[in-house]
Parts: structure tokens; sequence; C-alpha cells
């Protein structure tokens, strides 16, 4: 900001450096970033530049304390070039270390395991333009479920653009949402503001360790899931078992995965059908990833064939419920959606052995309760990626 003319002009990140030392904040922001690459490199561009999918941090003195590359980009993502190796960016500040990838990054080992688990930062910054995909891969549903299940703060900043189904921020922590907004209505953005602990694991509140497969792996399976069918989420063939009772205990099964359900229902619709659903393989047409997923989730309609596809609104209310699975990973991120895409902070808990558990009667009808696990070790190469 101040010295300006000793760089190449950079209107975007002068201007970004002067919002940041004028009103002593740190700014973040997501922008495109070139790089001369020479001729000999044989994956060098033909105009001789690298273009990156980068994000920039400035401190409150308009210094450039961050920046970052995306790694793992998503297959529309036509216009940027990979990186040759991940990037693991970090910054201190005097309210604790941060760390920063971008969207699709998420759902990857490299970086955001690694700055988590490995570099052990307080908080992830996390610009986005995410499609919401239902039934578990909605903005507000799966970045809440991976800041609780990460144990750290992630700060979602999403594109607003409801005609591209983008929508849907928020504030996470690992106890769940301080701040969070979804409008897929309007044009309209949002400010979100909320106080965070600086050190979420020092905080005398942060959840205990789960081990994801005690419970699971200790009980005898329920016989009230054996009357199973298959059912497609999107590509993926789930194994699903009808919820025909108003309460009950389920197991279904897939793979090395089975998942167990106790639950009752406290007003069930007559025009709603709920299934317990497993999958455990890969997902992605391109990218293939593994994934393990336990889920209670809501059919769009009685008939059993549409189990599985979009829906966003329910008339059931469950008294309660448990879910739990036999995870092969101790990355699993715990989810709970209520009709209209809502969330549902306080009212529900992961227990040490691995169980999802309602607190009380849901103060709304459920969509989805999910435990998304990720194993990471199975993903297959990436296709695409310049890097050796």
């Amino acid at each position: 900001c101040q010295k300006c003319i000793r760089y190449a002009p950079a209107p975007v990140q002068e201007r970004l450096s002067c919002m940041a030392r004028n009103n002593s904040i740190y700014v973040v922001a997501n922008i495109g970033d070139k790089k001369l690459c020479n001729s000999s490199d044989p994956s060098c561009p033909s105009d001789g530049r690298y273009q990156y999918n980068t994000d920039v941090v400035f401190d409150p003195e308009g210094k450039l304390v961050a920046r970052y590359h995306k790694y793992n980009l998503f297959r529309r993502e036509t216009q940027f070039n990979y990186p040759k190796e991940p990037e693991a960016v970090t910054f201190e500040t005097p309210f604790g270390k941060f760390g920063i990838f971008t969207c699709f990054d998420i759902l990857f080992h490299d970086p955001a395991v690694v700055l988590v688990s490995k570099l052990q930062v307080d908080t992830v910054l996390f610009p986005t333009a995410w499609m919401n995909v239902l039934p578990f891969l909605t903005a507000v549903e799966f970045h809440s479920a991976w800041a609780m299940g990460m144990g750290v703060n992630l700060l979602s900043a999403n594109t607003h653009n409801p005609s591209l189904a983008m929508t849907g921020d928020g504030l996470f922590t690992p106890e769940g949402p301080a701040a969070y907004h979804y409008d897929s209505g309007t044009e309209e953005g949002r400010l979100l503001l909320a106080e965070l602990s600086a050190r979420p694991r020092l905080s005398p509140t942060y959840p205990p360790a789960v081990n994801w497969s005690s419970y699971a792996t200790s009980i005898k399976r329920f016989l009230g899931g054996k009357d199973t069918f298959s059912g497609a989420v999107r590509r993926d063939i789930f194994t699903f078992s009808e919820l025909r009772h108003k309460a009950g205990n389920y197991t279904v099964c897939q793979g090395d995965l089975c998942c167990h359900l106790i639950y009752r229902m406290s007003n069930k619709s007559k025009d709603e059908v709920y299934v317990l659903g497993a999958f455990d393989g890969l997902h992605g047409s391109l990218i293939k990833y593994h994934w393990q997923i336990c889920t209670l989730l809501k059919c769009k309609s009685t008939d059993l064939d549409t189990c599985g596809q979009p829906v966003e609104t329910a008339q059931t209310k469950f008294e309660t419920f448990s879910l739990s699975g036999t995870f092969g990973t101790t990355y699993v991120f715990p989810e709970v959606l209520y009709s209209g895409v809502q969330l549902a902070p306080g009212e529900f808990e992961v227990l040490r052995d691995g169980r999802l558990k309602s607190k009380h009667d849901t103060s709304k009808p459920l969509v989805t309760a999910t435990l998304f696990g990720r194993l990471y070790e199975k993903d297959l190469p990436h296709p695409l990626r310049t890097s050796s």
C-alpha cells in the first residue's frame, strides 16, 4: 500500500493492502495469480506463464503475510494450472495460528489434514465457490461438520450465486456453528460476526477425542435392517433399509462398514419415508476418493427409488436418534440437517465411543443425520496433476 511503486502494477493487491492497513485488520481474498515459467519446463503453458487459483492474506500493516495456490482443482477450473507440490501455508497472529486453503481442497489430505494434524493450526480460512449438493454436501452442513470432526475453527466465505446453487457461509467451531447463513432465494449476501476461541484446543469446552468405531464394533448387529435395497446418491450406490416403524433398531452394512441406528419418531408423517444407508467406496467420476458414510435420511417421496435424491424439506420430527458405524478412519465428520437446509446447533452430540446422538427432541423436522468418513489412504492417484 505504501510502497507500491517498488513492485509491478498489481492494483487488486494494492487495494487489499490499503484496506487492511487503513482499517487495522487482516484481509483475506481469493484472486488469480500469474507466474512466469521457463520454456524448458515441459509443463509450461504456451504463453509462458502458469495461472493459479490463489488466496492472499494481508496483515493490519498492509503486509502480504500469506499466499496459497490451490492444489486440488475442481473439474471445471480449466483456466488454472496445478501447482507442482502441495503447499501448507500458515501464519501467526496475536489470536492464534491460522492456515488457509480453497474450496475443493477441504476434501483431501493435502493440504487440509496436514494443516490441522501436523501443523496444529487453530483456525482455517476458507474462501470457496461451493455448489450445494444434497443430502451430504451442502456448504453449511459439511463445513460445520468438518470443523467439528477436525477440532478447529473454520471461517468459510462462499460465493453467493443462487443460480449456480452457490450459497452458504459460516463461522464454524469444534462445538458447532457460531454463525452461519444460507439463502438460495435472493441475491443478498450477509456479513457474519461472531466471537470465537482463539485457541480452541485450550478451551474448557473443547470436545474430547472420539474413537469413531468403538461402539459400533462392540455390539451385535440389530435385526431391523435385514431387508435392504440399493439406491443411488448421485453416482454412489448405497445399501438402504427402510425404517418401517415409528421406533426401532437397525443395522445396514456395505463393504467394511456397518451402520447402526437406534431411533424413535415423534410425529411420523404418512407421506414420508426414512431410510438408514451405508456407503463404503470410491466417489467421483474423474478424481476418485474414498468415502465411508452412515446416514439416516428422508427419501424424496414414498417411492423407494427416490431415496438418495435431493430433498430440502421434511415434516417428521424425531424424539431421539443414535447413529454409529464401524469406520476404518479417524477422520469422520458429523452432520445433522433440518428442513429448509438449517443446522441444529446444540441439539446433538458426539459421544467418545463414536455415536452421533440427539440430546432431546428435534426442534425441526429432520432431513438427514450423517457420519461422513474419509479414508484418504485409499484415494486413487490424481489423473490430471502435472506433479510426479
